[in-house]
């Protein structure tokens, strides 16, 4: 596991993102784990996050020229992102959008740099996949071209649509690839190290066995 993977890990669980016990998805699952990134809720907890989330995008080489934090998770993700990448020497424009159109003012649905070139959205997970759609309409619709997807955690189980992860569907019917920080793989992983999280596995492996996509 990448030293950024397990980091992310640590810190989710510190600040009680990461989650297990029992919990009722939307999707109708129930679930032996739960991620909210709502959690990462102090300057230092979203500092935390933001390195990992560079550190992820840096090592998958995708190739971009601004960052895009679909409303509303995505917003404080993608601007913290962004100044984590500046720290690194890299600076770039973030824009991100309303979910209503601003009738006074300067107007519109987007705020933040114009929307130009290579976009990568910058989001919590994927799960219905509806804000990264949207987010990518929005992209083309200007112009831009969407660079991609970067997401905290992929739960690597079955989307709405068949065997494949809703991560992979979304790549795949969008076009564009989605990187994860971390996967259910490295959160096996992560739980197995660890004899105070480990009789959490089983009921993970059995959820898996259940959901589990058949495209890892």
């Amino acid at each position: 596991m990448g030293d950024y993977r397990q980091a992310f890990l640590e810190l989710s669980l510190r600040c009680d993102a990461l989650r297990f016990g029992e919990f009722h998805l939307k999707s109708g699952r129930t679930s032996p784990y739960f991620f909210n990134a709502g959690q990462f809720n102090s300057g230092a907890a979203l500092a935390g996050l933001a390195d990992c989330y560079a550190e992820a995008l840096l090592e998958s080489g995708l190739g971009f020229d601004m960052l895009f934090g679909p409303a509303y998770k995505g917003i404080p993700l993608a601007t913290a992102l962004a100044i984590a990448l500046a720290r690194r020497g890299r600076d770039v424009p973030v824009a991100f959008n309303r979910k209503e159109a601003k009738t006074h003012g300067e107007g519109g649905t987007l705020i933040g740099a114009p929307l130009a070139g290579r976009v990568l959205v910058v989001d919590d997970v994927i799960t219905a996949g509806t804000a990264v759609r949207e987010s990518v309409e929005i992209i083309r619709a200007a112009g831009a071209r969407p660079a991609g997807v970067l997401i905290a955690l992929d739960r690597q189980e079955r989307g709405a649509e068949g065997q494949r992860s809703a991560a992979r569907e979304a790549a795949e019917s969008l076009g564009v690839p989605v990187v994860a920080v971390a996967r259910l793989d490295d959160l096996l992983g992560f739980v197995a190290d660890r004899p105070a999280l480990a009789l959490h596995r089983e009921r993970l492996l059995a959820y898996r066995a259940q959901y589990g996509s058949l495209d890892g």
